[in-house]
């Protein structure tokens, strides 16, 4: 089936359109957007710049996606957006175009993202993502798959969320937060592990144990970060996928990961 455009909305020349797109009274679609199958637009929403979009995505009422950067250092070009496929954009959301000509800002597939969030230029994001009302991610954020994030939360700049973890509501990110933890506080640090959020996807109790295991290394034992990752390395599990996905995302860190609390 074609697409079906209300007769109010502005697609410009020179956008590609799948098959079942759908655009509401009032959206724009630019020149150079490309829609891909079953995309919803309703009304009022903005698809812009160099912007793909895949299958059976939904834009909300104000959002825009493929915005210019707000970054002060845009020289021009043409940096822009990839995103995958049924990923939600609630109202009022904004996902901006990278910075550099030739860059971009990237997301999976199966995120949903509520109302007045902003995903910044030059951020990665992976898939299964969920982000309440009002989150932030500012520039060069990296989100691994399976994350939660409470309502109001912000990311720093260049900091990494790893999998299956939880920020919590408000909490204020300026550090790596590591997989399968729950970060919390301003600054935030590590409260626990992200128990339910693991079962949820999953995981079964000899996976959750191995986790508490590198939670008691990383922030109960009184290690430095040094000790604790080489304890983890030395560890009986350390082939394991849990202890595998903590080293691998400690190497590449270099914001230094969060804390637990109290220490």
């Amino acid at each position: 089936m074609s697409a079906r455009i209300h007769p109010s909305a502005l697609v410009e020349p020179g956008a590609e359109l799948g098959a079942d797109v759908e655009i509401g009274p009032f959206a724009y679609v630019g020149a150079g957007v490309h829609l891909g199958a079953g995309t919803r637009l309703h009304h009022h929403a903005s698809v812009e710049g160099n912007t793909h979009l895949g299958a059976g995505c939904e834009v909300f009422p104000y959002a825009n996606i493929g915005g210019k950067t707000q970054d002060l250092k845009y020289k021009g070009g043409n940096p822009g957006v990839r995103i995958g496929s049924r990923n939600v954009f609630r109202e009022y959301v904004t996902v901006h175009a990278a910075t550099n000509d030739g860059d971009l800002t990237v997301m999976g597939d199966d995120n949903v993202f509520l109302a007045h969030c902003h995903i910044a230029h030059d951020c990665i994001v992976g898939s299964h993502v969920v982000a309440s009302n009002g989150s932030g991610l500012a520039g060069h954020v990296i989100v691994e798959d399976h994350v939660v994030f409470g309502a109001h939360s912000g990311v720093h700049q260049f900091c990494r969320v790893g999998s299956y973890a939880m920020i919590s509501g408000y909490a204020k990110v300026v550090q790596d937060v590591a997989p399968f933890f729950i970060a919390d506080g301003q600054p935030a640090v590590i409260r626990a592990i992200n128990k339910v959020g693991l079962e949820r996807n999953g995981f079964i109790p000899e996976r959750i144990e191995r986790v508490k295991q590198i939670y008691r290394t990383l922030f109960r034992e009184g290690l430095n970060r040094t000790q604790a990752l080489e304890k983890l390395s030395a560890h009986e599990e350390a082939a394991s996928d849990e202890f595998r996905r903590i080293l691998a995302f400690a190497a590449k860190s270099e914001r230094g990961m969060a804390p637990g609390a109290g220490t």
